[in-house]
């Protein structure tokens, strides 16, 4: 039985000339798991909030929607709360009790089923997803992944015939974004359920996946199962490609021989293996693992960091040392709570620790997470002229940030890529030389983040010290001249990039899986890609 029909779709939102959806047409069966994937601005959140009446987009739609073989527009509200599920990016724009109990409870007392249900639904959703120990925990002491995880069972609890998910693992680190993908294939591979999501770590999700629909300005260009959308990007030639799973990256930019392509990491290590890559070129890479920085001139230094939020509340902070040199881009990596949000907030002057040191050669500029904090005014070029009236700097700043098509658009409008662009023009603009980032790339697609790698090199070239904290591994292997890792409130590690992600099993790139029994230095696609050149 088919769960979604689309025929024909088409969506503008008010006062917008471009479609932001043309003729889309697509079935979805029941017990498929579904990945919509995009580079921001395609459409797919929109497309994904479509499915849903009640967090459906403002606008004009055309085409017809079912569900279940019947128009969704005439579903009776109970049926739409009870049937679809949806999960946002962000938990704590879900949550709304104080306790997980009552979290998981809410939506079937809203919906008035009796207590002796409620209890037995509870109870056993509880221990599906292995919560039992958060059961009476206060929702504000949980982690973002188990925020995260308790939204996921508080949707499931309700027993939707269909489970929609906008970038579920957006705000989660590495092991909390694995824990929750494993358990929507096995909500989806044990109950049947059918799931559909956007999401960016395709590493992960694709091969779970029955169905993979590519968007690109609002049209679906390729689609089928992960192998053949991967194929199909790879023949029109698609800029998004570079989003797809290293495997397969890797193996587009070398001559593969007739070969399949490969997509998952186990298929990937087989596929590398019998390339014949030489020792030669494994040491040339492991070489520059231990080349270090000529600079030690610090731009900002945190010495013996003590910080805690109240008197009787645990340490956040618990005697943190941490340096970034002049020029150089310094990635700060660590799990959900493990204080690295704070430790940028006390670098900047935000909050003051109870103990310890900070000092910096410059003044200390932030970009949070939300970058539409930074937004006042009605259009993006209305937004950076508030900081500036000098014609050539604004023009240098619109320039290097890529905003030159947005800037008569109301900043709230932008995709999260161009938000964050915009965000940072306007923090450039009032020139600092130690600039901070907190997860500059939250829910933005690959190209994207290739573009962002760009600007901050170019601004560290000009002689910025740049310190990001981010979940996101393969962006910092590219980017980041050093790393650290922050657990338990303190940093434990700190070394130059190739040295930090070489060094470490787990916590590491793709990449370095994919090729640690070959060439166990190789830390980006590009590394493995320039051995293969050379064979």
């Amino acid at each position: 039985m088919e769960t979604y029909q689309l025929r024909d779709v088409t969506f503008t939102y008010p006062k917008r000339n471009h479609r932001a959806l043309s003729n889309i047409n697509l079935t979805i069966r029941q017990g498929d798991f579904v990945v919509l994937c995009g580079a921001s601005g395609s459409g797919k959140t929109t497309l994904l909030r479509l499915l849903k009446p009640a967090v459906a987009p403002h606008g004009t739609l055309t085409g017809n929607i079912l569900f279940e073989r019947a128009p969704l527009d005439d579903m009776p509200l109970r049926d739409v709360a009870s049937k679809i599920g949806f999960v946002a990016q962000s938990p704590d724009d879900q949550i709304v009790t104080d306790k997980v109990w009552h979290e998981l409870a809410f939506g079937l007392e809203s919906l008035g089923v009796p207590s002796t249900d409620i209890r037995l639904r509870v109870a056993e959703m509880a221990n599906f997803f292995g919560i039992q120990s958060l059961f009476r925990r206060d929702v504000a002491t949980l982690s973002g992944g188990q925020k995260q995880l308790l939204a996921l069972a508080s949707v499931c609890v309700m027993q939707p015939s269909v489970l929609i998910l906008d970038e579920p693992t957006a705000q989660l680190d590495p092991i909390a974004a694995g824990d929750f993908i494993t358990a929507l294939s096995k909500m989806n591979r044990e109950t049947g359920m059918t799931i559909v999501l956007t999401e960016h770590r395709l590493e992960e999700v694709l091969p779970l996946a029955a169905q993979v629909l590519v968007l690109d300005a609002g049209r679906i260009i390729a689609s089928g199962s992960p192998r053949e959308a991967v194929m199909g990007l790879r023949e029109v030639e698609s800029t998004f490609f570079c989003a797809m799973p290293t495997p397969a990256h890797i193996w587009a930019a070398v001559d593969s021989c007739g070969c399949e392509c490969p997509l998952t990491l186990r298929e990937g290590i087989n596929w590398l293996a019998v390339q014949r890559i030489s020792p030669q070129q494994s040491q040339a890479i492991n070489s520059s693992a231990q080349i270090q920085s000529s600079k030690y001139s610090f731009a900002l230094t945190l010495k013996d960091i003590w910080f805690k939020y109240e008197k009787n509340a645990p340490d956040v902070l618990k005697g943190v040392s941490f340096t970034a040199r002049h020029s150089e881009i310094t990635a700060i990596l660590g799990g959900n709570g493990a204080g690295k949000s704070t430790l940028l907030s006390v670098a900047t002057g935000l909050i003051k620790p109870q103990r310890g040191k900070v000092s910096a050669t410059h003044a200390v500029r932030l970009l949070t997470q939300n970058p539409q904090a930074l937004f006042l005014r009605n259009t993006v070029a209305d937004d950076l002229r508030e900081i500036t009236s000098d014609a050539n700097e604004l023009a240098r700043t619109i320039g290097l940030c890529e905003l030159e098509a947005v800037l008569e658009s109301h900043p709230y409008d932008l995709s999260g890529g161009e938000q964050q662009r915009a965000a940072l023009a306007k923090i450039l603009l009032t020139q600092p030389k130690i600039l901070l980032l907190d997860e500059p790339t939250k829910g933005v697609d690959a190209h994207y983040k290739q573009s962002f790698i760009k600007i901050l090199r170019r601004l560290a070239s000009e002689g910025m010290t740049i310190v990001i904290v981010s979940h996101d591994i393969e962006f910092c292997a590219e980017c980041a001249d050093n790393c650290a890792l922050l657990f338990d409130g303190d940093v434990v590690a700190q070394s130059n990039t190739r040295a930090f992600f070489a060094g470490n099993r787990f916590y590491t790139t793709a990449a370095n899986r994919m090729a640690r029994g070959i060439l166990p230095a190789a830390i980006t696609a590009d590394d493995i890609i320039e051995a293969l050149h050379e064979v």
